[in-house]
């Protein structure tokens, strides 16, 4: 009996993307995976969410420089891991590091953040625009 399947040609292109990364990641080129990250605003903040499953707080390191924030995360391994053949591997490896560039009106002094349930949340607030004002000239 013969099944029909569907064709999906961007399923393909996913398998194609993986072997690929794997065979660059055995000569040492093929970047690591970065972690999915949401950035988005509201009426008084910007805020950044970042899924870093795996990782303990105190192995992510939040730095804000010249309006960019800069997300690192290093994991620290204690037991030695047997070789193991990969048929796919997406998790996140040992370290990452993410920038995002933050807008002028970002607040960059009072940058909070919180990590819950492998979630990475930061919150920026935006600085008040002072009001334009005409300037009268002197002769």
């Amino acid at each position: 009996m013969t099944t029909l399947v569907r064709w999906a040609p961007f399923r393909d292109l996913d398998v194609i993307e993986r072997r690929m990364r794997r065979m660059l990641e055995d000569f040492g080129v093929a970047p690591a995976p970065l972690p999915a990250a949401d950035l988005y605003e509201t009426e008084k903040e910007l805020v950044v969410e970042l899924e870093v499953p795996g990782f303990e707080d105190k192995e992510l390191a939040l730095e804000v420089s010249d309006h960019t924030l800069t997300i690192k995360g290093e994991r620290k391994r204690d037991k030695e891991e047997k070789a193991k053949t990969f048929y796919l591997h997406e998790r996140l490896e040992k370290h990452f590091e993410r920038s995002f560039t933050l807008p002028p009106e970002a607040d960059i002094e009072h940058v909070d953040a919180t990590f819950r349930g492998g979630v990475l949340e930061v919150h920026v607030p935006k600085v008040e625009q002072v009001e334009a004002r005409t300037v009268e000239i002197q002769a």
